[in-house]
């Protein structure tokens, strides 16, 4: 019995030393799986998870209301189910509105124009007599009403995106609208418009079943916007990390004046923002017109890949150091110690104590500042005119693809063109022989 007593004390005695040795051999390990993580190079952007409620939340329609008072004029219309088929709809066609006829372009023929009155031996009937806004009515209505209120000259967007890249089909190269065909024609041309329509989910996580999509149309009134002046900023953990200005140009007069805008930028999103927007991780948009004291919200971005970076890229603004806790937190309240009677102020206010050297105070804590970008007179982005903008979306879908696949794909799209071509003299000569 004592025996077994005495390997019991023995045992016990040599336990700690045990678990401090599993303790040191786990620590080594834990320190080489650390220094293995931090040798391995990153294999994707290191996102958080793209929730579908994260995208529903910059959308313009859930946004809009809630900073209406920050933004440029602009009236959202709600999108019925008919006119939503009606733009993924293949083909063009425009509805007929007063004395206007009806006009198709229809993708099949690789963007040859035609009208909707010609006649099709094929069915007999004539399709131009058909409203094709019948089930829509009260929508395009809706759109006229919208565009004379906003003073007859309007820029569309749908919930995320602005048709940019199908300015080139539109009068005067530009996004702006005078009637509700000019919007269609934008809308239905816009590979943006179809990513919205179709792929808005596109990346998210498996978080349950898709929520159903409130489509608007968001219509603005037509202003002359400063592409100088217009900045997207970067949030994350609820704070601006970066800002770097929208257009690809270098304008020399920012310089002088970037820590004015950082400042109004700051204050805007201190005051508006940060408290009130649903999601900790976004960016944002914004004008500053002359003379730069007022900051226009123009558009709220997700934290997702599908947002262009601009003059950042996506791993710096991941992998950025933020501001610390002490940089973030309220500012002190200052206390201000009233002069007594018979009292001087020397007596009221004692010296502080000399401040040795290497200490610091509260005072002189550095304060965090978001980074800003410009482009400088001597970046190659300065430079990119050979470059249009949105350039891979101004030619047809089929001619991208063939243009893509060799050799052997250009030729067979360049003889299917020649025969379409052929087919269609064959027929204008049939047609003038009748």
């Amino acid at each position: 019995m004592d025996s077994d007593l005495r390997k019991n004390v023995l045992r016990a005695n040599a336990l700690p030393d045990a678990l401090q040795d599993l303790d040191i051999n786990h620590e080594d390990d834990s320190d080489s799986e650390e220094a293995e993580a931090q040798a391995q190079p990153l294999t994707e952007l290191p996102f958080p998870p793209l929730t579908k409620q994260h995208i529903l939340n910059c959308s313009y329609h859930e946004w809009h209301p809630k900073y209406k008072a920050i933004t440029p004029k602009a009236r959202l219309i709600p999108l019925t189910e008919p006119f939503l088929d009606y733009l993924r709809a293949d083909g063009i066609i425009l509805p007929e509105d007063d004395d206007d006829p009806p006009v198709t372009w229809s993708d099949n023929d690789s963007g040859v124009f035609s009208s909707e009155t010609e006649t099709d031996d094929t069915d007999g009937a004539n399709d131009g007599e058909a409203d094709i806004a019948a089930q829509w009515r009260h929508v395009h209505n809706n759109i006229k009403a919208t565009i004379k209120e906003l003073g007859g000259n309007v820029v569309p967007k749908l919930n995320w995106s602005a048709p940019k890249d199908a300015t080139w089909i539109n009068a005067g190269n530009s996004m702006e609208c005078r009637n509700p065909g000019d919007i269609y024609l934008l809308l239905k041309s816009s590979d943006f418009i179809t990513h919205d329509l179709g792929h808005a989910f596109d990346d998210c996580i498996d978080d349950g079943p898709a929520p159903q999509i409130d489509y608007h149309l968001a219509l603005r009134k037509t202003v002359q916007l400063n592409p100088s002046l217009e900045f997207r900023c970067f949030v994350r953990n609820r704070e601006i990390l970066g800002i770097c200005q929208r257009d690809q140009n270098h304008f020399e007069f920012l310089f002088n004046m970037q820590d004015k805008l950082r400042e109004r930028i700051q204050h805007f999103f201190e005051k508006r923002l940060k408290h009130t927007f649903p999601d900790p991780n976004f960016a944002f948009d914004v004008y500053i017109p002359p003379p730069h004291e007022r900051v226009w919200l123009i558009d709220v971005n997700p934290w997702a890949l599908r947002t262009d970076p601009l003059l950042f890229s996506w791993l710096e603004l991941l992998t950025m150091s933020g501001p610390t806790p002490q940089q973030t937190k309220e500012p002190k309240t200052v206390r201000l110690q009233l002069r007594t009677e018979g009292k001087s102020s020397a007596d009221a206010n004692p010296p502080a104590e000399e401040q040795k050297d290497g200490e610091s105070s509260d005072e002189e804590e550095e304060i965090w500042t978001p980074e800003i970008r410009l482009i400088g007179s001597d970046d190659p982005e300065a430079y990119s005119f050979s470059t249009q903008k949105y350039s891979a979306h101004k030619l047809p879908k089929d001619v991208v693809d063939a243009s893509t696949g060799g050799e052997g794909q250009l030729r067979e799209f360049a003889q299917q063109w020649k025969e379409l071509l052929e087919k269609q003299r064959e027929q204008a000569e049939e047609s003038e022989a009748d």
